[in-house]
């Protein structure tokens, strides 16, 4: 197997972190419908702290997609 193989296995696996971030911004979501669902008039609150741990989410896999792509053009 020579570096150009190794270098994309590399990326595809570093890749896999984007999957997580999906993970997580789906748990955030439904978790947060299921508060609203049970406290309505918190709604403001949960939603503010809904969108800060998407946001945390969200560039956990920007983080992972970068070091894929440098990953394969470096």
């Amino acid at each position: 197997m020579d570096s150009t193989g190794l270098i994309a296995v590399g990326a595809g696996i570093a890749a896999l972190g984007v999957v997580g971030g999906a993970i997580g911004i789906g748990m955030i979501g439904s978790k947060a419908v299921e508060a609203v669902a049970r406290q309505p008039e918190a709604k403001g609150d949960i939603t503010s702290t809904m969108i800060i741990g998407i946001a945390f989410a969200e560039v956990t896999s920007l983080y992972a997609l970068i070091v894929s792509i440098l990953l394969i053009f470096m």
